[in-house]
């Protein structure tokens, strides 16, 4: 099964539909999302468009965590995932997303990277207030 994200128009202006000019192609292919999750360390490597490479991270348990007021990135663990707003699915499975808050051993940080793009978790330290909601 794979995705497709072609954009060929399928109706008329009027509601009839319309027959396809022509099949799919190789470059309107897409993927199914990584879908990262706490564990041990599991990455993919892919070829993206351009015969580019992406990083698809699968598994991970390290992230690393900057802290606004001091300047400083450390790599530390990842407790749990607390939240996230991207997906309520994603929030009960513990997916790991852009925007996710987890909780490490420095305290509560939101994910500021893309690991299923970018291979790897980056976090920014939240402050004492935002962790309340």
């Amino acid at each position: 099964m794979s995705v497709w994200h072609g954009n060929l128009q399928k109706k008329k202006r009027s509601g009839g539909r319309k027959p396809m000019s022509r099949g799919k192609r190789k470059f309107e292919q897409g993927t199914f999302p990584a879908e990262t999750t706490l564990g041990e360390p599991k990455r993919k490597t892919t070829r993206g468009f351009g015969a580019n490479t992406k990083i698809k991270l699968l598994k991970e348990k390290y992230a690393s965590v900057t802290d606004k007021k001091s300047g400083k990135t450390e790599k530390t663990e990842i407790v749990r995932v607390v939240r996230n707003p991207a997906n309520v699915d994603y929030n009960r499975r513990g997916v790991i997303t852009k925007g996710a808050e987890i909780e490490t051993g420095l305290g509560m940080a939101k994910v500021t990277s893309r690991p299923g793009n970018d291979g790897v978790i980056n976090a920014v330290l939240m402050a004492a207030k935002e962790t309340k909601s």
